[in-house]
C-alpha cells in the first residue's frame, strides 16, 4: 500500500478540481490508472480537496464500478442483461471462471491477467451472450469459445502494440462509396477487421472510393453490414462479409482507375490482377441484395425520425452532419422563433417523453421556461440502465450531433446556459464520441457563446455514470453529477422548480431530443400525423432475444407487438413458439403471445400489465420460465435499490425470497395470493418511480401465468429452466464426444472418448451447457 506513486492522484485533483461535485470523475479516473481505488489514493483526495473522507466512502461504496481491492490487468465483463441471461449467460460467466482457474469467492486468476465480473446490460442485446474486455466486445457465447476469445483478446492487444489502424483512405466520392458501421455491436460481430479489409482492397485494386465508418442503420442480426453505393443506382447490401471478402466486394463494383489485366478469378497473384465481372463469384455466405425478403421486412415497416440518417453519415464527421441538415433546425429556432414559440410547436407535435412515464415534453419545457430565474439546466438522461434495452447506446454511437442539436434547442426554449450529458460508463465508445461531437461543436461554433450571432450561448458537460441503475431515476442522476450517491428524493419540489445544484432543470431522455431537431424542420403536425390518439410520432426499440431478426428499430405508435415481432422480426427462430414479449425492462411486463395483437402505446401496455419504459423488447419463447424471468428481474431490482426506502429495499428482497421458493418448489398455498399483496404494497410506498414499478415483471407474469406459478407449488417446472426442479441425464444416442464433459464447469461429467457418457446428479449444477454443446441432442432435461 505504501508503494503507491500518488503523483496521478495530484494530476488528477488539478485537473477535474475541488469540488464535492468532481468526485466520481476523480475516482473513475484513479481507478482507470489503478485498476481500483488504493487506500492512500482516497486518503490523497480528501487531504487535497474538500472532500470528507464520509463522503468518498460513501460514493465508491454505492457505485457498482468502483472496486476496494486489486484487479487483474483486464477486466472480463459478462452481461448478464434479459437477452443474455434467457440464452444462459449464467453458463457463460461460470465457464470463463472455469478456464481461468479463479477460485471460489474470487473473481481474479492467479497470474492476476483477468478479473471477471458480471455486469447488468452491455447494450449488445441482439449479440447474447455477450462479453466485453476491456473495450472489445464479443458475442454469440458459448462455453467451448471463452478459451478463443481470450486468446484472441491478447493476440489483439499485441497487435495494437505492433501497429496502429489502417490509415482511413481519401478519396473523392463521386465514383460512390462504400460504408460500413464500426459500433459496438457492429464491432463485436466483426465489422473493424472488415473495415481495414475494405480500406486495403480499395487501395490494392486502384478502385478510388472512399470506405466510409458510419452509423449503424440496426441491422444488428446481419452484421458485419457492408453498403454499396454507386450513383444512379440503389444501394446493394451485403451481411455477413469477411475480410477475405473485400477484395472481390470491391473489384465487384468498382472496377480500377489505372492500367490491370482483365483476368479470371483465382488467377490474381499481383496488385494489378483486378478481379472483373468476368470472375465474381459474390460473397460466399449471404449476398444480401436490397430487395431480399428479409432485409425489407425488416426496414419495410420502420419509419425513421430519431434515427433519421443512421447508417448513412460518418458520427463525428460535423461538415457531414451539416450536409444532411444539420444544426439546420437550431438555426430556425434561433433566428425566427421565441423560446415560448419553440416551446409551443412540441406542445403541438404531442411528443411524450420516451424514457418510461411518458409525460408530455412541451409541458416540461413550459415548467421549466416559467420558473424564475437566470441560471437553469439541461440535462440529457443516457443512462441506460434497463437490462434488455441498447438504444440510447445506438443512437450516441450513431448520431451525436443531432443529440446536441435538440438539447441545445431544448435549452433555448428553457433559458438554460448549461446543460449536462450523462452517459453509462459501460459504453465506451458512445461516451467517445459524444464528448468529441461536443469538442468539435464547440471549436466551430455550434456550442458556447453567440450561437448564430445570438445572444444565447450554451455549455455542455459530459458525465460518466458509475454503475446504478437507479440513476436512471431524474433525482438520483441529479444527485449523481452533484457527485453525491444516487439516491432519489420526495418530490415535490420536481427538478423543473429545484433540481441539480438547487436550479430549476429540464430532465428529458436521449431518444427524446433526437425526436427535436425532426419535429422542427418537419412541423408539428407531420410528427402529430404518426401514432395513435394520445401516443403521437415514432418510437425506438431494442428488439432482442428469441428472435430472427434483432437490432434497433424504429416503428410508428400503434404497431402491433405481432407486426413487430413477426413481421420486422422474422418471428421466433428454430420453429419454437412465441411465448411472451418482456417490454420496458425491470419496470415493465410481460405481455403474452396471446395479446399480440395489442398496440403498442403507453395506455394499452399499461393495460397489459407492462410499461413502454425506455424502449427494450425481449421476446420469449416456450424454452422460457416465467417464474425464472421474474425471479431475474427482481434479483436485479434488489442488487440495485438505492436502499432509502423501506419497501424497496426490505420488500423486494421479501418478493425475492419467495420467488426463490416457487424456482425450488418451495412455495405453499397461499403463497401467490402473499406475493401479489406484497408486491401491491410495495408499488403503493416506494419512494421513487423505479421502486412503485418493480413489481411489474411479478404481476404481470402472474396476471398471464398464473399456472406456471401453480406448476412450481406442485414440483414441476414447465419449462425445464428451474435448476431444483429438473435434472440431467444422457441418453443412448451418445457418441462420446467428450464435449459435454469438456464443457461442464462442475466436472459431473467423466471423459470418457468412445463411450456413452454419465451425469453425476450429486455434483451437477443443472447449468445446460452440456445440453448446449451436445452435437447429437443427447442430453435429456427432465
Amino acid at each position: 500500500m505504501s508503494d503507491v506513486d500518488l503523483t496521478f492522484v495530484d494530476e488528477t485533483v488539478r485537473r477535474l478540481g475541488c469540488s464535492r461535485s468532481a468526485l466520481i470523475p476523480i475516482l473513475q479516473a484513479i481507478q482507470e490508472h489503478y485498476r481500483y481505488l488504493p487506500l492512500p489514493a482516497k486518503e490523497r483526495v480528501c487531504e487535497l480537496t474538500e472532500i470528507t473522507p464520509a463522503d468518498l466512502a460513501g460514493v465508491s461504496t454505492f457505485y457498482d464500478q468502483f472496486r476496494h481491492k486489486p484487479a487483474g490487468k483486464y477486466a472480463v465483463r459478462v452481461c448478464i442483461g434479459t437477452a443474455c441471461h434467457v440464452k444462459r449467460a449464467n453458463v457463460i460467466y461460470d465457464a470463463f471462471c472455469k478456464y481461468l482457474q479463479i477460485p471460489e469467492g474470487d473473481d481474479t486468476d492467479a497470474e492476476r491477467t483477468f478479473t471477471v465480473e458480471r455486469v447488468p446490460c452491455l447494450g449488445c442485446c441482439m449479440l447474447a451472450p455477450a462479453v466485453q474486455i476491456e473495450d472489445v466486445t464479443y458475442g454469440y457465447l458459448t462455453t467451448d469459445t471463452v478459451g478463443k476469445v481470450l486468446d484472441d483478446f491478447l493476440a489483439l492487444q499485441a497487435r495494437r502494440k505492433e501497429a496502429g489502424p489502417l490509415a482511413p483512405l481519401l478519396a473523392e466520392a463521386a465514383r460512390g462509396e462504400i460504408r460500413i458501421s464500426l459500433d459496438t455491436c457492429c464491432v463485436a460481430s466483426g465489422s473493424a477487421p472488415v473495415y481495414q479489409a475494405l480500406q486495403k482492397a480499395v487501395l490494392e485494386t486502384r478502385a478510388g472510393v472512399p470506405v466510409k465508418a458510419v452509423g449503424c442503420m440496426g441491422i444488428s442480426y446481419m452484421e458485419p453490414l457492408v453498403q454499396v453505393h454507386v450513383p444512379g443506382q440503389a444501394p446493394i447490401y451485403y451481411a455477413c462479409v469477411k475480410p477475405e471478402d473485400c477484395r472481390e466486394l470491391v473489384a465487384r463494383h468498382f472496377p480500377s482507375q489505372g492500367f490491370v489485366r482483365r483476368i479470371h478469378l483465382g488467377a490474381a497473384k499481383t496488385l494489378d490482377d483486378l478481379l472483373t465481372d468476368e470472375g465474381w463469384e459474390g460473397v460466399a455466405r449471404c449476398a444480401v441484395h436490397q430487395q431480399h425478403p428479409a432485409l425489407v421486412e425488416f426496414v419495410g415497416p420502420q419509419v425513421r425520425v430519431a434515427t433519421e440518417y443512421c447508417g448513412q453519415n460518418r458520427p463525428v464527421d460535423l461538415d457531414e452532419y451539416l450536409r444532411y441538415d444539420g444544426f439546420e433546425a437550431l438555426r430556425h429556432v434561433l433566428e425566427h422563433m421565441s423560446p415560448e414559440q419553440a416551446i409551443e410547436e412540441i406542445k403541438a407535435s404531442g411528443v411524450r417523453g420516451r424514457g418510461g412515464a411518458g409525460y408530455p415534453t412541451g409541458v416540461k419545457w413550459s415548467q421549466v421556461r416559467a420558473v424564475p430565474g437566470t441560471l437553469k439546466y439541461v440535462v440529457c438522461n443516457a443512462d441506460e440502465g434497463d437490462p434488455g434495452a441498447f438504444m440510447d447506446r445506438m443512437l450516441l454511437e450513431s448520431q451525436p450531433y443531432r443529440i446536441l442539436e435538440g438539447i441545445a434547442i431544448a435549452a433555448y426554449a428553457v433559458g438554460a446556459p448549461e446543460a449536462y450529458i450523462y452517459v453509462r460508463a459501460e459504453y465506451p465508445i458512445a461516451c467517445r464520441r459524444v464528448a468529441e461531437a461536443a469538442r468539435l461543436c464547440k471549436e466551430r461554433g455550434f456550442l458556447g457563446a453567440g450561437l448564430f450571432g445570438t445572444s444565447f450561448g450554451l455549455e455542455v458537460h459530459i458525465m460518466q455514470g458509475a454503475g446504478a441503475f437507479v440513476c436512471g431515476e431524474e433525482t438520483a442522476l441529479l444527485a449523481s453529477i452533484e457527485g453525491r450517491r444516487g439516491m432519489p428524493r420526495l418530490r415535490p419540489p420536481y427538478p423543473a422548480q429545484a433540481g441539480l445544484f438547487g436550479k430549476p432543470t429540464l430532465v428529458n431522455n436521449t431518444e427524446t431530443f433526437s425526436l427535436i431537431p425532426w419535429i422542427i424542420r418537419h412541423g408539428a403536425s407531420a410528427f402529430r400525423s404518426m401514432g395513435t390518439g394520445t401516443s403521437k410520432g415514432t418510437k425506438v426499440f431494442a428488439l432482442a432475444g428469441k428472435v430472427n431478426r434483432g437490432g434497433m428499430i424504429e416503428v410508428p405508435m400503434g404497431i402491433t407487438i405481432r407486426q413487430i415481432v413477426e413481421d420486422i422480426g422474422g418471428g421466433v427462430p428454430d420453429g419454437k413458439k412465441l411465448k411472451a414479449v418482456q417490454v420496458g425492462g425491470p419496470s415493465g411486463g410481460c405481455v403474452p403471445a396471446s395479446m399480440a395483437d395489442a398496440p403498442v402505446d403507453y395506455e394499452a401496455l399499461a393495460s397489459a400489465g407492462a410499461m413502454m419504459g425506455s424502449g427494450g423488447m425481449v421476446v420469449l419463447d416456450e424454452d422460457d420460465c416465467m417464474v425464472d424471468i421474474a425471479r431475474y428481474f427482481l434479483d436485479f431490482t434488489c442488487n440495485q435499490s438505492c436502499g432509502k426506502c423501506t419497501f424497496c429495499r426490505i420488500g423486494t428482497h421479501h418478493m425475492l425470497r419467495m420467488l426463490e421458493r416457487f424456482c425450488a418448489g418451495e412455495a405453499k398455498a397461499g403463497d401467490i395470493e402473499l406475493l401479489e399483496g406484497l408486491a401491491q404494497s410495495i408499488r403503493q410506498g416506494s419512494l421513487c418511480g423505479l421502486g412503485k414499478t418493480a413489481p411489474n415483471p411479478v404481476l404481470s407474469t402472474i396476471m398471464h401465468f398464473r399456472d406456471e406459478y401453480e406448476a412450481h407449488m406442485e414440483g414441476h417446472c414447465p419449462a425445464g429452466v428451474c435448476k431444483a426442479l429438473i435434472t440431467y441425464s444422457v441418453t443412448e444416442d451418445c457418441i462420446g464426444c467428450t464435449l459435454c464433459a469438456q464443457g461442464c464447469p462442475a466436472d459431473a461429467i467423466a471423459f470418457t472418448p468412445y463411450e456413452r457418457h454419465e451425469i453425476d446428479p450429486a455434483k451437477c449444477i443443472r447449468c445446460g451447457a452440456c445440453k448446449q454443446v451436445c452435437p447429437v441432442d443427447a442430453i435429456k432435461v427432465e
